[in-house]
């Protein structure tokens, strides 16, 4: 069913394109789908290049089956687990990752990895092949799935790295990283990116070292040194990741973070933050002192569900604060999620 009429300058068009969506016998989505015809059809005169042209058209074809793959277990949390694809099976990172892939599985998360071997087939065995997602990516060297996943239905394979990393980012969360590669450090800076601008939900993102190991603590010390002393990040920045070697630690992290949480969302120029248990009104008014740097225009305040909320069905039955967020420091508002925990 359309939400909002589409602006069109040519209702020719529009009305045959709406023929066509009924011809296919409709369904969810219309106005959109019925936006991305049209763009389509602006290729014929818009992008000469038959590459460009291809790439738009794998791109859509990845989206729409992986998002059709995910939808069955929409309701079930997923932690995407990330590193080396040469990690040996007989280390210590190794073995951690299947021990970080059961308990993680036995806290009632799911497993994304990138289906392939080292760290991704580890997370897979400890979760199992019915707790787990693949994302594999075709390479020039033919880059097979594990054998955990090769023959399950929650495998997919992708031609770009950009579609893989949506999909990664947009059913995620929490993210495991495990000592890597280039891939690695890209899935790293990628994921605190994101975040860091709010071009994704705000997330545990743990960074999990071998017993003892020096790995990540390398990293963070870069980061510090170099980011952080120069003024290329903010103060609060460095608090959007966690560092451990142990795993039960980085469990606990991942679900301590929806101990009380449950998720955010923009309506109009207010940011809605629902809650199993809203805090009270001596809470609130604490929140409006220690955070009133992050706040434009209300102040914190509880609300029922927004009618946009209702319109879309999203978690009625959970409580709800908001308050005009500055839409720019991210960090404090990962810092505010830690507060909220408390209740």
């Amino acid at each position: 069913m359309d939400k909002r009429p589409r602006p069109t300058t040519n209702p020719g068009l529009e009305r045959r394109i709406r023929e066509l969506i009924a011809f296919k016998g409709g369904g969810q989505n219309e106005d959109l789908v019925a936006d991305l015809v049209e763009q389509s059809l602006k290729l014929l005169h818009d992008v000469e290049d038959r590459g460009d042209v291809k790439v738009i058209q794998t791109a859509v074809r990845e989206l729409r089956y992986a998002y059709k793959l995910f939808a069955p277990y929409a309701g079930r949390r997923k932690v995407t687990i990330f590193g080396s694809a040469r990690t040996a099976a007989d280390s210590v990172e190794y073995h951690q990752a299947v021990e970080f892939g059961r308990k993680i599985a036995d806290a009632g998360f799911m497993v994304i990895t990138g289906a392939g071997g080292g760290i991704m087939q580890a997370g897979h065995e400890g979760a199992g092949v019915e707790r787990s997602f693949g994302a594999n990516i075709r390479l020039p060297w033919e880059q097979a799935a594990n054998p955990v996943i090769a023959e399950d239905k929650k495998l997919v394979t992708f031609k770009y790295f950009f579609t893989r990393k949506l999909i990664f980012i947009r059913h995620s969360d929490a993210v495991a990283l495990f000592p890597g590669g280039f891939g690695t450090m890209d899935e790293a800076y990628e994921t605190l990116t994101l975040m860091q601008t709010g071009k994704s939900q705000l997330m545990p993102l743990v960074l999990v070292d071998r017993t003892g190991g020096t790995y990540w603590k390398t990293w963070d010390k870069n980061v510090r040194e170099h980011l952080l002393r120069n003024g290329l990040i903010a103060p609060e920045d460095p608090g959007l990741y966690h560092i451990t070697d142990n795993v039960d630690e980085a469990v606990r992290h991942i679900a301590r973070f929806y101990r009380n949480f449950h998720s955010t969302r923009f309506v109009h120029d207010q940011l809605v933050i629902r809650l199993k248990n809203a805090p009270s009104p001596t809470g609130l008014a604490a929140l409006n002192e220690d955070f009133a740097d992050i706040i434009s225009g209300e102040p914190f305040h509880i609300i029922p569900p927004t009618p946009e909320e209702t319109e879309d069905d999203e978690h009625l039955d959970l409580q709800r604060i908001a308050f005009g967020f500055n839409r720019r420091d991210y960090a404090r508002l990962r810092q505010l999620i830690d507060v909220l925990n408390q209740y």
